[in-house]
C-alpha cells in the first residue's frame, strides 16, 4: 500500500518518459483503419475529459479524510489520462480522419459521472474501465501493422496497470471503513457493476476487439480474472490501512 505523496512522485516521474517516436510515419492500411477507426475515436475523446467531476469528489473526499495530497495524485493521474487522449488524437490526425466530438457510450458515462459524488463509485467505475483498457490497447496494438500506432498502445498499456494499482489502493480503504454487514452487499454490488460495464464496452467495442483478435469468450475470460484480482485485493487488504495514508514519505 502506497502514500498519495508517493503516487504525486511516481506521476511526475513517469511523465517524463517520452516513449512514442512521432519521426516515425503511420503505416496503417485502409482495411485497418475500417477496422478500428470508429473506436480509436470513441476511446479518444474519453480520454480527453478535463475530469472536474472526479477532482470535486476527491476534495471532499481528501479533507474529510485528512489526505490532501490524494487531490493532487488525482489531477496527476488524470493529467496522464489526458496524455493519452492527445496522443490518440494526434494519431488520427496525422492519419487524415477526423476526431469525434460525441459518442454514446462517452456521454452515458459523463451523465453518470456528472451526477455521482461518491469517492467509491468513482473508484470502482475507474477500475473497471482501466481494466478493460488494458485488453482494448492491446488489441488495438495488435489489429495493425503500423508501428507508431504500437508505440502509442504500448506507452498507455505501460501507464494502465498503475493506475490500476492506484485506484484499487483507494478502494481497498474506502471498502475496510465499512461494516461487515456493508461489505457484504458491497461485494455483490461490485460484481454486478464489473461486469455490467464490461459487456458495455464489449457490445461498444467488438469490432475492434475482434480485430485485434480477442473473442468474446478470451474477452470475458479476461475480465474474469481481472475481477477476482481486483476484488482479492479490495477485499483482503493490510490489516491498518489509516495508518499507512497517514504515514506521509516526506
Amino acid at each position: 500500500m502506497h502514500t498519495s505523496y508517493y503516487w504525486i512522485g511516481y506521476f511526475q516521474a513517469n511523465a517524463r518518459h517520452k516513449r512514442v517516436n512521432w519521426n516515425l510515419m503511420p503505416t496503417i492500411t485502409q482495411d485497418e483503419i475500417a477496422a478500428i477507426l470508429p473506436s480509436l475515436q470513441a476511446w479518444q475523446l474519453g480520454e480527453t475529459s478535463e475530469g472536474e467531476h472526479l477532482i470535486a469528489a476527491s476534495t471532499r473526499y481528501a479533507y474529510r479524510l485528512g489526505d490532501p495530497d490524494y487531490v493532487d495524485a488525482v489531477k496527476l493521474f488524470i493529467k496522464e489520462e489526458q496524455k493519452h487522449g492527445n496522443n490518440l488524437g494526434r494519431y488520427i490526425d496525422k492519419i487524415g480522419q477526423k476526431r469525434i466530438k460525441k459518442d454514446w457510450g462517452d456521454t452515458l458515462f459523463r451523465k453518470v459521472r456528472y451526477f455521482n459524488t461518491s469517492m467509491e463509485l468513482w473508484t470502482l467505475a475507474v477500475i473497471v474501465v482501466e481494466s478493460t483498457a488494458q485488453i482494448f490497447y492491446q488489441a488495438l496494438k495488435d489489429a495493425t501493422h503500423c508501428r507508431l500506432l504500437k508505440d502509442i498502445c504500448t506507452d498507455i498499456l505501460i501507464d494502465e496497470a498503475p493506475h490500476i494499482t492506484f485506484q484499487t489502493e483507494r478502494l481497498a480503504i474506502i471498502f475496510e471503513e465499512k461494516s461487515n454487514f456493508s461489505k457484504s452487499w458491497r461485494k455483490v454490488v461490485y460484481k454486478h457493476f464489473f461486469h455490467a460495464t464490461s459487456l458495455l464496452v464489449w457490445h461498444a467495442h467488438k469490432k475492434l476487439f475482434m480485430a485485434g483478435g480477442v473473442t468474446f469468450d478470451m474477452y470475458v475470460k479476461k475480465m474474469q480474472y481481472k475481477y477476482n484480482k481486483t476484488i482479492s485485493a479490495i477485499t483482503a487488504p493490510p490489516a491498518d490501512h489509516r495508518s499507512i495514508i497517514f504515514r506521509y514519505e516526506h
